[in-house]
């Protein structure tokens, strides 16, 4: 496949050198791509450096990961409002090792490819540079005139916040990132977003300068909603790829949740169904935007890829559970531990195991759990046909609530009107 031509139908492509396209056709090229590491996982707005790497792959180039030890020590300035909070050392070190096993979840490592995938990071390069050392062979050769001119740069220097000499230095940080794994690695492209063109530049310049060799480069546009706010922001916060830090439940809902402009841009972008079945799945949504065939097609490819079909399935039953859609059967297929993370979010109760020895009419269990302020209240919205148990709606206020009304023997999930989720459980 002709990665360029495959990303350019997707919007995927915005800056690219001259002879970019060329030198992918002429043979195996290997490309990089840099992730900050300010926390220990990713989020959804690393997806589109992820996705560019996974294409890249698939096209039968070799992708380099650069997670950026001695850049996130540093903070990139780029078309920030202000400067970034530097991290020690151990945070560095565990957020790495982090964001690796995530990445290797999505790329092949396997060394007997040609193209397989590697990790890179640069601190282990720079940790024994001097400073003296890089002004005198590197610095040298970059002026301070066109460090200046950078857009990124800029915005910063005409702010009333200005720029710190170590944010400043960070293009040429990164521009030797490039020139390091031209020389360690038979780099010769770089990728990433639009923002990062002018670091990008300063790299393709050093290979040029330093090197005497020739380096090429391509950005993708930075995604934003159809409203122009920020892709990958959620109201509770960022959309991370850890299961652990954003269910797969939760990481579903966000894409399904798409505006209709929004949801033909990131199928394109995030996922890598084929133009024709994309072209046909929009033709077909647009007839009836109602059904949201678009979305739910969306949320399916992302969750799978990010989470494996085992976290879309989980997403799935999920779903069903809190849209009153779960059979008996699907809730108790989850452990207990599985059912209080599916079930972020959801109010829960604590009772003592105890009050079931007996048994217990549904209408004082109701009460007592606090789900209802009194028995008159929850009585009246039984009758109401308002209450429902592990997914069946009560249908009289006779039920006693048993051990055997449990979930895997410790829970038993309320919902109260079309909305409200309430898990109870038995210590």
């Amino acid at each position: 496949m002709n990665l360029i031509s495959e990303l350019r139908w997707r919007g995927m492509i915005q800056d690219i050198k001259p002879g970019t396209e060329e030198q992918l056709e002429k043979e195996m090229t290997t490309a990089y791509v840099g992730f900050d590491p300010t926390a220990d996982s990713l989020h959804v707005g690393n997806l589109v450096p992820i996705m560019l790497l996974k294409h890249l792959q698939r096209a039968g180039h070799k992708p380099l990961a650069l997670v950026g030890g001695a850049t996130g020590m540093v903070g990139d300035p780029s078309f920030k409002a202000e400067e970034r909070k530097m991290l020690d050392l151990d945070t560095l070190a565990h957020n790495l090792r982090s964001i690796q096993a995530q990445l290797e979840k999505y790329l092949d490592f396997d060394p007997s490819k040609p193209n397989y995938a590697e990790m890179v990071n640069n601190y282990d390069w720079f940790k024994n540079i001097t400073f003296l050392d890089f002004i005198r062979d590197v610095g040298k050769h970059i002026t301070v005139n066109y460090m200046m001119a950078k857009d990124s740069v800029k915005k910063r220097l005409d702010g009333d916040s200005g720029m710190s000499f170590t944010e400043f230095s960070y293009q040429m940080i990164q521009g030797y990132d490039f020139y390091h794994l031209y020389n360690q690695k038979n780099c010769k492209m770089q990728m990433g977003g639009s923002d990062q063109w002018g670091n990008i530049v300063t790299g393709t310049e050093l290979v040029r300068r330093l090197g005497g060799g020739e380096a090429y480069a391509f950005t993708c546009p930075l995604i934003k909603k159809k409203d122009g706010t920020k892709f990958g922001k959620s109201e509770s916060g960022n959309i991370w790829l850890d299961a652990n830090k954003t269910t797969p439940y939760q990481f579903y809902q966000f894409w399904l949740n798409a505006d209709d402009d929004d949801a033909e841009n990131y199928i394109r972008i995030f996922t890598f169904l084929e133009e024709a079945v994309i072209n046909n799945l929009i033709a077909e949504h647009r007839e009836d935007a109602g059904k949201r065939l678009l979305q739910k097609k969306l949320a399916q490819e992302v969750t799978t890829f990010i989470h494996g079909a085992e976290g879309y399935e989980k997403a799935i039953k999920t779903s069903e559970i809190l849209f009153g859609k779960a059979s008996i059967e699907t809730l108790r297929s989850f452990s207990e531990e599985e059912l209080i993370n599916v079930l972020t979010g959801v109010l829960q109760y604590e009772m003592p195991a105890t009050s079931l020895t007996e048994g217990k009419d549904v209408v004082t269990f109701l009460a007592e759990a606090g789900i209802f302020p009194s028995k008159g209240e929850a009585r009246k919205t039984i009758q109401g046909g308002g209450v429902s148990l592990n997914g069946s709606k009560l249908t009289g206020v006779d039920l006693i609530i048993d051990e055997s009304s449990l979930l895997n023997g410790k829970s038993i999930l309320f919902q109260k009107g079309k909305k409200n989720y309430y898990l109870v459980r038995m210590v």
